[in-house]
């Protein structure tokens, strides 16, 4: 008799194979240059890998704090204070996570209870929404301003009721690179104040603005810091995407109910990465450095696509590079994609993807985190669009 698997009726019923998986596989069958997947294919700096190495040679290899360890915590809580002028708490209002994506996770599983419901602004990152699914809340679309991507507060206002419990915003948006403005935040601010709203902020591209920007954290507006998970990331920041370690700051009483969760579904986060990064953060030049190191990869990239009929839209922040194919072809973003990976020899990412109708809107995304080589590599073969 053949064992029988039990019948498992899902969670996640619209949640199949992602995008990013599909293009991946894709430019790997046809030796395509992945410009599609959200990392770099470079290393990090030296000496924060041998600030691994002598964490685990001095012992640092069980279990840390829950919270993560204190030396880094109150790192995060001093650049923090010196970024943005606000001061957490490192024992009771930082908390290490593994990576950015179980720190949003966490701040909803903490929060939305069954029915509340959670705005989110699209297009945005594929987690949020089957994060707020699994919470057995109700997703509330916001869609940002087409071809502008920015929030309309209008629609925003419009969507705010008695079950609204939280809304998610990101900036640097991935997937449009646009980057908040000050009197955006401020008016964001105003729009909550008279409500119970939560605020779950995905600030991973924190250290990736251009031009002279600066990058308008929600801790800098004293109302929204006081509603607020400001979600970030040492693997965007420090090129170590895979050791998946990022951190949320927010109010004590706020912390209290993310580390009921967090320890629970991870407990901890790895103890040798933690006391590396503590050491590594001790010169903040890497991070302050890191805009001047990508906007010069930006403005390469750039320019070899101003060659191209692809109608670059503008880029402030973030690692992505968005364009418009209408002038290049009539195939829609997702055939695109596919048609650039296996033709053309690059891969990309249909914006479409990071909406939960699949609006099309002729927009692809580039990732511009790549070696100098890699990126020539690519605009060679573009050259040809």
């Amino acid at each position: 008799m053949t064992a029988r698997t039990p019948e498992v009726q899902t969670k996640l019923p619209a949640v199949g194979t992602t995008i990013f998986t599909v293009m991946s596989a894709l430019a790997v069958e046809k030796n395509a240059v992945n410009l599609g997947q959200g990392f770099p294919d470079f290393g990090c700096d030296p000496k924060l890998l041998q600030a691994v190495t002598d964490a685990m040679a001095a012992g640092h290899n069980q279990y840390p704090p829950m919270p993560g360890i204190l030396p880094l915590r109150q790192a995060i809580a001093s650049k923090i204070s010196a970024l943005y002028g606000h001061s957490y708490d490192p024992q009771s209002e930082i908390t290490i996570t593994a990576g950015a994506t179980q720190a949003i996770i966490t701040a909803i599983l903490a929060v939305v209870r069954p029915g509340d419901e959670v705005i989110v602004l699209e297009p945005c990152y594929d987690s949020y929404v089957p994060n707020i699914d699994l919470a057995g809340g109700k997703v509330v679309r916001v869609p940002l301003t087409p071809g502008t991507f920015r929030p309309d507060f209008d629609k925003i206002a419009a969507a705010l009721t008695a079950r609204t419990r939280a809304i998610i915003i990101n900036t640097p948006h991935n997937p449009s690179a646009t980057v908040w403005t000050e009197g955006e935040m401020r008016r964001l601010e105003e729009l909550l104040a008279p409500t119970d709203v939560l605020v779950i902020s995905d600030e991973v591209y924190e250290h990736m603005v251009y031009a002279g920007a600066k990058h308008e954290s929600a801790a800098r507006f004293p109302d929204l810091a006081a509603r607020t998970f400001i979600v970030s990331s040492f693997g965007k920041t420090y090129h170590v995407t895979g050791w998946k370690v990022g951190y949320v700051a927010a109010p004590a009483p706020l912390t209290a109910e993310f580390r009921k969760v967090h320890q629970f579904n991870v407990f901890t986060v790895n103890t040798p990465m933690q006391h590396a990064l503590a050491n590594f953060m001790a010169d903040p030049a890497p991070y302050l450095e890191l805009p001047a190191f990508y906007q010069r990869k930006r403005d390469l990239f750039a320019e070899g696509l101003s060659k191209t009929r692809l109608k670059l839209l503008p880029s402030a922040g973030t690692y992505f590079q968005c364009v418009d194919i209408s002038e290049v072809s009539d195939l829609n973003e997702s055939d695109f994609c596919q048609w650039l990976t296996s033709e053309i020899g690059v891969a990309a990412i249909p914006l479409s993807a990071f909406y939960g109708d699949g609006f099309d809107q002729r927009v692809v995304r580039f990732c511009f985190a790549k070696k100098d080589e890699t990126l020539h590599n690519a605009l060679e073969r573009l050259a040809r669009l």
